[in-house]
């Protein structure tokens, strides 16, 4: 399944906002959340709900609700934490679990050291989220993770995303769809998107 690109100019000019190095730390964590709720419309736009009857003030009617018990939200930590408030801003009972991975500096491949995620996971479509989507490495072995669990249905969730890491994902696992904000052009030599964000989690947190 190839990426899924969100081209709209709200979001462009948001990303605009966040990829300038003098946007504050506030700043650049209402943009990532709100940003979020733009990709979870877009990749929600598959759920199945369910009918439901209600009474209106003016008569008895048949609704539309979604079963949030079919999903789960996932962020990557530490970055992927500011993306799930926009998250529970639209779905406000959201399950979410949380995958704690981090990158070696020197080897670039991920080290995990937190997992916990619903006990019926498996029964579940799980939603990652992770504002980079870089080498691909972080994605590819939370996606492991969650596979191992049982998952049959998984989406990946990010801001923005170099061509490396889009390729490495859906080579690894082409069952997983990607949607993102932006693709940018490249990664440099440390592994850092070009031109990228900086390091989205430095930027949310405010340690620089």
């Amino acid at each position: 399944m190839k990426a899924i690109e969100l081209n709209h100019p709200l979001i462009e000019h948001k990303l605009g906002i966040m990829r300038d190095k003098k946007t504050g730390t506030k700043e650049f964590r209402e943009l990532a959340g709100e940003i979020a709720m733009f990709l979870c419309y877009e990749a929600m736009k598959d759920a199945k709900a369910d009918e439901v009857e209600i009474e209106t003030p003016i008569e008895k009617t048949t609704v539309q609700r979604l079963n949030e018990d079919n999903y789960a939200f996932i962020p990557i930590l530490r970055a992927g934490m500011g993306m799930s408030d926009g998250i529970i801003n639209i779905i406000p009972n959201a399950k979410i679990g949380v995958i704690g991975l981090y990158r070696n500096e020197e080897t670039l491949e991920p080290v995990r050291y937190y997992y916990k995620v619903p006990k019926d996971i498996k029964n579940r479509e799980v939603i990652l989220l992770d504002p980079m989507l870089a080498t691909g490495g972080s994605a590819v072995d939370a996606i492991k993770m969650i596979k191992e669990d049982g998952v049959k249905k998984i989406k990946f969730l990010c801001l923005v995303a170099a061509p490396e890491g889009i390729k490495k994902l859906e080579e690894t696992y082409p069952d997983v769809q990607i949607y993102c904000a932006k693709i940018d052009k490249h990664l440099n030599d440390i592994g850092y998107i070009v031109p990228g964000l900086g390091d989205a989690g430095d930027r949310i947190f405010g340690i620089k």
